[in-house]
This record gives C-alpha cells, sequence and structure tokens, in this order.
C-alpha cells in the first residue's frame, strides 16, 4: 500500500546567491544523482539470475532502444526522417549491439579470467550500465517536516539557512524514498519490464531511484523525477522557515524578495522547546522585522553612543 502524500513538503538550503535566485525565480533544481552525498544513492547492482543466453537478449533490448533513441533525436534535429533513416538507424542500432556483444564474448575467453563465469559476470556489468544509463534523470530531494535537528545541520547550513514548504496538490512526480532492504536488482526483473509488465517497471524505477540505506530514514525523503537541471518548480511555495541561528538581513532580504507574490508565503523561524532538544516551527513577526530594516548609519547619532562609552 502506497504511503499517502504529505500535504507539504521542504527544502531545506544555506542562502546564496543560487538559493535566492530559486526563491525569486520560483525555480526548482533537479540534480544528477552522481552529485548526492552517499555514493550508493541511485547505484543498485545487478544480480544476473538468467542464463546468459537470456541476458544477451536483455542486454541487446536495453542497447538497441537506447541507440536508437539517441540516433533518432540527432536526425530530428538536422531534419532527417525519411524511410531511409529509420533504416538506417535500425541497422546502426543493431550493429552497436552485434559489436559490443562480439567484444564480450571475445573477453570472456581470456585465459586469465578467474571467475567462474566471466561471461555471465559481463553481461551482468553491461546491463546495469544501460539499466542507470536509461535513468538519467534529475531529482529534487525533499523532506516532510520543516523541524529536523539533522536536516538543519546537514543541509541548513546549521541553521543559518533556511527551509522552504512547498503545497504537493496534485503533483503525480513526487514519490517516497524507501530505506533499508537491498541495493540488488534481479535481471529476471529489468527481463519482465522490458517484457511490458507495469508492476516490474515500478518495481525497477523504485529500485534505481527510491532506494536508501536505512541510516537515511531520519530524512523522510520524497522526490521530485524530471529531467536535469533548473526548472519552473511544480509545487506551490507556501512558507519560508528561518534557521536558529539565520542572520536578521538574510530574513529581511528573503521576506522583501517575495513580497508581492499572486500566492502569500507564510514565514517561520525554528526556535528550541524549552527543556527539550526539539525544534518547533513558530510564526515570524514579519512586522518588527522590517520595522528596522534596512538601516542606513546616518540615521544614528554617534557622537551620542561614544558618549555613553566615555562615560561608561
Amino acid at each position: 500500500m502506497a504511503s499517502p502524500q504529505p500535504d507539504l513538503v521542504y527544502k531545506y538550503r544555506a542562502f546564496s546567491n543560487l538559493s535566492l535566485e530559486m526563491l525569486v525565480e520560483d525555480t526548482l533544481f533537479f540534480a544528477d544523482p552522481s552529485t548526492f552525498n552517499d555514493p550508493l544513492d541511485a547505484k543498485p547492482k545487478l544480480e544476473a539470475d538468467l542464463t546468459a543466453p537470456a541476458l544477451e537478449a536483455v542486454l541487446e533490448t536495453l542497447m538497441v532502444k537506447r541507440v536508437e533513441a539517441e540516433l533518432s533525436a540527432a536526425a530530428k534535429i538536422i531534419h532527417y526522417q525519411g524511410p531511409k533513416t529509420l533504416n538506417h538507424i535500425s541497422r546502426r542500432s543493431q550493429l552497436a549491439f552485434v559489436n559490443r556483444l562480439a567484444d564480450i564474448r571475445y573477453n570472456a575467453t581470456d585465459p586469465d579470467n578467474e571467475m567462474s563465469d566471466p561471461l555471465s559476470y559481463s553481461l551482468e556489468r553491461h546491463i546495469e550500465t544501460e539499466v542507470l544509463r536509461r535513468y538519467e534523470k534529475g531529482i529534487v530531494s525533499l523532506a516532510e517536516r520543516p523541524n529536523c535537528p539533522l536536516m538543519w545541520s546537514h543541509y541548513g547550513d546549521q541553521h543559518r539557512g533556511f527551509c522552504v514548504g512547498y503545497a504537493t496538490g496534485d503533483v503525480t512526480s513526487l514519490h517516497k524514498v524507501k530505506y533499508g532492504g537491498s541495493p540488488v536488482l534481479k535481471a529476471s526483473l529489468v527481463q519482465a519490464m522490458l517484457n511490458g509488465g507495469d508492476r516490474a517497471q515500478t518495481q525497477v524505477d523504485a529500485a534505481v531511484l527510491l532506494r536508501k540505506a536505512k541510516d537515511w530514514a531520519y530524512e523522510r525523503e520524497w522526490r521530485l523525477i524530471g529531467q536535469r537541471g533548473s526548472h519552473y518548480s511544480p509545487l506551490e511555495m507556501t512558507e519560508v522557515v528561518f534557521g536558529l541561528r539565520c542572520p536578521t538581513a538574510v530574513q529581511f532580504t528573503i521576506v522583501r524578495a517575495l513580497a508581492g507574490r499572486s500566492q502569500v508565503v507564510a514565514f517561520f523561524e525554528i526556535l528550541p522547546r524549552p527543556g527539550t532538544f526539539e525544534l518547533i516551527k513558530s510564526p515570524l513577526d514579519v512586522e518588527d522585522l522590517c520595522r528596522g530594516w534596512p538601516r542606513r548609519a546616518a540615521d544614528y547619532d554617534f557622537d551620542d553612543v561614544f558618549d555613553e562609552v566615555a562615560d561608561e
């Protein structure tokens, strides 16, 4: 049974020119998973639970589809889309697989190879690579809650940053991360996916993009999946939460930067719950914040200040 989608999800950020642009332009950055701080994230290991001929067939389907897609995209750019072009693409795609398979079979005969089944092992690694190439997607990592101490320390610049709350609405590209289990992806599951199995497709998707070690469970992560790079946010920004150490000038800058939006943004600050290590989200007094900002040095009577210091 799928977990119910939360009404709000949060993005922890350090304050920078890029994070300010993200707020003002209402964009999100869909990152390449290879840049994540966990090198095991989105890197499942394939298990060859099929015979060598079946593995070759899986590799053929994966390779031919990928090369056809790449060549078709290139042909579209130069406006070559006729029957001859399609036939050429089909031949080139099949030839790419034939040449790859020949290399795999040849290398498997190396007498110095100490593996019990070098052919299956090599096919396993090549299929694993092709599966990951199918998932060259971008990911936006989001959290269920704005008051997690570890999230503030790890992703909110040790409380000097802020946390943006987004309403999830009816967005369908938001998926819950599952923690624990095994990073192994069976070749038979990939085979079932290629044969059109919807359930297998969902399981492969999850194994590649939505599985992490149980140690990361504190994140309670949800992921937006899409094309890599910066794109307009499909989620509605509804609130900004400032960390315990977030400078007042940063708070003022963000409050002013988001003024006048058609969708009003609420502002909060993180405070410690008295007598505990817990954090609570408390409404920010925006009027009080803006009353004394921006400051101007000439507005102050420095002679009076220095006189007070001298008197002390």
